[in-house]
């Protein structure tokens, strides 16, 4: 069956109870130009499912697909939410209420006392003191300096709907992320084993986001170079004549990549972690900040891979320690001075010191 939109899910929900459905991307079923009907398509896709020519897609089983069903809304909730707190401090620029220059949190408690303090009493000077945390560390002077504007009527009423707004989303998102909890409890030492990869052990969203991905299961895997690919995360084959054409990464793991990115980037920078700091250090050197990055994710994704298929937890030995050969090479004497030349050592005759 071929993949389109959402059209084919019923249909897959209906006859996964009853056989083995193959669903294939259309990319790789696409008959000649000039040659396509809707049977002729039907017959071209049997034609080279029987021929064993069509690569079957990735579909985890049905709770995985709930779960994963529920994260994506929690992301896009994540993203409503910050366009919504972008919209309330763009409210707040406009009428010289500048709190975000004293508060790294213009929606923590301190601020959004002080914002509704101004809504409900708009155009009258008042100290702020009181509204104020015990532990902020900003002056009240410059505090109480950055509510000297004056806010108008129609920006009021626009940021009190900004505020709902911005509740209302809070308030779906924590109803979401406790049913993502409720699903994840069928996993909890699949859980733990990716919480001891490095950068997924502070937060625990993180392990059930990537757990709703790819799945507890890695046998649908071969390799870890198969999962690295179904995420995006490897440079393409493109080469024609003994010329590489293109290296770039596919579109592929719009949901997965970005989180691994976000983690990437994080872990490159702590000294916990060495291993990830030096192959970073070592790629961007030659490549730049993107390629290495992204050579980060799969270094993560495939220790990600390791640990779900031995079930084993994380380890950094392999990385850290030297990388000794099995068995002992045995090159001549001219080898290795040509050997060595190639790697830009200049070899000069030792001038003996003159006798005193």
């Amino acid at each position: 069956m071929e993949s389109s939109g959402k059209y084919w899910i019923p249909v897959f929900n209906i006859l996964e109870k009853t056989c083995m459905v193959t669903l294939a991307h259309p990319k790789y079923t696409k008959p000649q130009k000039g040659n396509k009907t809707d049977k002729k398509d039907a017959k071209w896709i049997c034609d080279l499912f029987m021929c064993d020519m069509i690569k079957p897609s990735f579909i985890p089983p049905p709770d995985i697909r709930q779960m994963r069903d529920l994260m994506r809304y929690q992301q896009k909730l994540t993203n409503m939410l910050t366009s919504e707190k972008n919209r309330a401090s763009n409210c707040l620029t406009v009428s010289n209420l500048k709190l975000d220059d004293v508060f790294s949190d213009v929606f923590g408690k301190s601020s959004r006392s002080i914002i509704s303090y101004i809504l409900e009493h708009p155009g009258e000077t008042f100290d702020v003191t009181p509204f104020v945390h015990i532990r902020c560390k900003h002056p009240i002077e410059e505090i109480q300096a950055t509510v000297d504007g004056a806010i108008s009527c129609e920006q009021a009423a626009k940021l009190k709907e900004c505020l709902l707004h911005i509740d209302e989303i809070s308030a779906h998102k924590k109803s979401i992320e406790k049913e993502l909890f409720r699903l994840a409890g069928e996993y909890p030492h699949q859980l733990e084993l990716i919480r001891t990869v490095p950068g997924f052990s502070s937060a625990p969203m993180s392990a059930i986001a990537l757990l709703s991905e790819i799945g507890a299961d890695m046998s649908m895997f071969p390799t870890s170079k198969n999962l690295v690919s179904w995420a995006g995360c490897c440079p393409r084959n493109d080469q024609s004549g003994g010329k590489v054409k293109s290296t770039r990464i596919s579109r592929a793991g719009v949901y997965l990549k970005p989180l691994l990115v976000q983690i990437a980037n994080a872990v490159v920078k702590s000294d916990k972690y060495p291993e990830c700091k030096v192959r970073y250090r070592r790629i961007k050197a030659r490549r730049g900040h993107k390629k290495a990055i992204i050579a980060v994710c799969r270094m993560l994704l495939t220790a990600i891979w390791n640990v779900l298929s031995k079930l084993e937890p994380y380890s950094a030995k392999g990385y850290l320690d030297d990388k000794i050969t099995e068995h002992s090479v045995v090159i001549s004497k001219f080898q290795g001075l040509a050997l060595l030349r190639m790697r830009g050592y200049i070899f000069r005759d030792e001038v003996s010191p003159a006798p005193i």
